[in-house]
């Protein structure tokens, strides 16, 4: 099962409390104050790991606490620290704080790691309150309390490319034919119910990822349909693929509802760049003109057919040059 949203209670550990002791050895006399402080609490980190796909084990699991510090003990010894308490995430991973709304982390690359909690620290012996006219002090501290939080998890998956369109435009059957995924396909709608992810080759060395994502209805962004719980996870892309079945008879309708569905959620998706793809070229004969010149603007177009392969390959090389420029965009800022 694929969750990409969740909220779980973390507590940092508290620190050990310090200790009150004095020095009684043989021949020594007068040994003063011998008491430790106590041992800091753990902290609690989040550790992005890409071996993990899903938000699925805090949904049964929502209540983490780090290991509090142990108590100082006599002959100056400190206590322990706690140790911290690790928490892996899926790559994409959003933390915020339920009460204020802040990001606590954003984890965006595997193997990052972040502190969302922070361990309390461990309380002062008796031997840190000796002074030239107190010489046998009985004060100590106890462990300062960690820091607790709820906090909200939220997915989003890291794709260089997003295919968007409408339920049985040939999303899944195209990102089975360009990679190795293999999302389910049937002949009726909503037949993607999870985003699926497909590693797509670009030649001999370069490699992108493509997101398919459920199809979108119109009133997606108001939460009919499948596609408003999985919009967010095309934020991260580059490039939209915006898939039309060329063999509609309402194209000019159906790239208006896609349209307007990705501007009501976030307007900075059509900010993006974009292509406009035909499928099922297999299933239409003679020539095809597709949607105005006025609609489309500058917007590369391509029809192709997932069945049949027609046009798969100069598809990868266009997404690939457009990454690529991207990229290079990137780095001039």
């Amino acid at each position: 099962m694929f969750i990409d949203h969740a909220k779980i209670s973390v507590a940092a550990g508290p620190g050990g409390a310090g200790c009150v002791a004095f020095r009684r050895e043989k021949y020594v006399p007068k040994g003063g104050p011998s008491g430790g402080d106590g041992g800091h609490g753990g902290d609690v980190i989040v550790r992005a790991d890409r071996h993990i796909h899903t938000l699925l084990d805090f949904k049964f699991e929502t209540r983490f606490q780090a290991q509090r510090g142990i108590h100082g003990m006599g002959s100056n010894m400190t206590g322990k620290s706690g140790e911290p308490l690790i928490i892996k995430l899926p790559v994409g991973t959003i933390l915020r704080d339920a009460d204020s709304g802040e990001i606590l982390a954003d984890l965006i690359e595997d193997g990052q790691q972040a502190v969302i909690a922070k361990g309390g620290r461990g309380g002062r012996g008796n031997a840190r309150f000796a002074t030239p006219t107190n010489r046998a002090p009985r004060e100590w501290e106890p462990g300062f309390p960690g820091e607790e939080r709820t906090v909200e998890l939220e997915l989003k998956l890291i794709a260089d490319v997003g295919l968007v369109g409408l339920p049985n435009a040939g999303k899944s059957t195209l990102l089975s034919r360009i990679s190795a995924a293999r999302p389910k396909i049937a002949d009726y709608p909503f037949t993607t119910l999870t985003p699926n992810l497909g590693i797509v080759r670009a030649g001999e060395s370069g490699t992108f990822v493509v997101a398919d994502i459920p199809g979108l209805i119109s009133g997606a962004h108001e939460g009919k349909g499948l596609g408003i719980q999985f919009l967010r996870h095309i934020e991260r892309t580059q490039v939209l693929a915006i898939l039309l079945d060329s063999s509609s008879p309402s194209l000019q309708e159906d790239h208006q509802t896609l349209m307007h569905e990705l501007k009501s959620f976030s307007p900075l998706l059509l900010k993006k760049r974009r292509i406009l793809v035909y499928t099922k070229k297999d299933l239409h004969s003679g020539k095809f003109s597709g949607l105005k010149k006025n609609v489309t603007g500058a917007i590369p177009t391509m029809t192709i057919s997932a069945v049949s392969g027609e046009n798969l390959e100069a598809l990868i090389r266009l997404l690939w040059d457009i990454l690529q420029e991207e990229e290079q965009a990137s780095s001039l800022v």
